[in-house]
C-alpha cells in the first residue's frame, strides 16, 4: 500500500511518503496558481493520498484534480475535538485551522510533554499543549514575511525583502527585517514565559514553516521541525485508518 500525504499552506504545498513525512517536497503558489512544474513534485502514482488545506477552494480542487489522475483514493483531514490524545480547545473545532490541529498531533506524537508549537508561514500561529495534549488555545498574527509585505504595499519605497537583523539598526532593510522579525520573537517569547506560568515550567519549543529558519537562531531553545503538520497528518491517517 502506498500513501502520500499533502499539506497545502496559504502559500507552499508540502507533500511527503506517509513512510517518511521528513522525505518532505515543496512546491510554492501564489495563492491562486502553482509554481510552474509543480505536478513534478506529485507522486506518479499513489494508493491512497491524505490531504490537508487552508488554502482557497480553487487551489483545493486543483490539487484534488491532479491526485484524482495518480491515486485511486483521496482522503481530506479535518479538525476534529479529540484525537490520539489531544484535546482541542475551541468550543467549536472547525474554526481552529487543519494545519494548527496537525501540528498539535505531531507534537504530541512526538513526546507527551508540553509543548510551544509555533508555525510561521503567511501567519504566525501559537499553540499551548500541555503534558495531557490538551490545548490550552493560542494566537494568531501576521508572519514577518506578511509584515513586509503589507508594509511595501502600503509605501512601496519600503522594500519587501533584504536587510539584516540587528538589535538597532542603522539601515532601512535592516530596520525592516529587524523590526518584523523582532515583533515575531517578542510574541514568541511572550507567549513561551505565559505557558511557564501557566503550566509551571518551560514548555518545548517547536517551530515549523518557511519562515522558521530565520527566528531559530535568536530562539535557542527552539527546536526545527520543518515537517510537524506532515507528522501530524501521518498520525491522523494512522488512527483512523485513512491509509488502510
Amino acid at each position: 500500500m502506498s500513501a502520500w500525504l499533502f499539506d497545502l499552506g496559504n502559500s507552499r504545498l508540502k507533500c511527503a511518503p506517509l513512510a517518511e513525512p521528513a522525505a518532505m517536497r515543496s512546491v510554492a503558489h501564489d495563492g491562486k496558481t502553482f509554481a510552474a512544474d509543480w505536478e513534478a513534485a506529485l507522486p506518479a502514482r499513489c494508493d491512497v493520498a491524505c490531504v490537508a488545506s487552508v488554502a482557497a477552494p480553487q487551489l483545493t480542487a486543483r490539487l484534488f484534480d491532479a491526485l484524482a489522475a495518480r491515486c485511486p483514493r483521496i482522503v481530506r483531514a479535518r479538525t476534529l475535538p479529540a484525537l490520539a490524545g489531544v484535546r482541542i480547545a475551541y468550543a467549536q473545532p472547525r474554526r481552529l485551522g487543519v494545519d494548527r490541529f496537525l501540528a498539535l498531533l505531531g507534537a504530541h506524537a512526538r513526546a507527551a510533554e508540553p509543548a510551544l508549537v509555533v508555525g510561521v508561514g503567511t501567519a504566525l500561529t501559537i499553540d499551548l499543549l500541555d503534558a495531557t495534549g490538551l490545548h490550552r488555545g493560542g494566537r494568531i498574527a501576521p508572519s514577518p514575511a506578511l509584515m513586509r509585505a503589507s508594509l511595501h504595499a502600503r509605501a512601496a519605497q519600503l522594500s519587501a525583502q533584504g536587510g539584516a537583523y540587528a538589535e538597532f539598526a542603522a539601515d532601512t532593510d535592516d530596520a525592516l527585517v529587524s523590526g518584523c522579525e523582532g515583533a515575531a520573537l517578542a510574541l514568541v517569547e511572550r507567549s513561551l514565559a505565559a505557558a511557564a506560568a501557566q503550566l509551571g515550567a518551560p514548555p518545548r519549543l517547536l517551530l515549523h514553516g518557511g519562515g522558521a529558519v530565520a527566528l531559530a537562531p535568536r530562539l535557542p531553545a527552539a527546536v526545527e521541525a520543518p515537517a510537524l503538520v506532515l507528522e501530524g497528518l501521518a498520525r491522523w491517517a494512522r488512527v483512523l485508518g485513512a491509509a488502510a
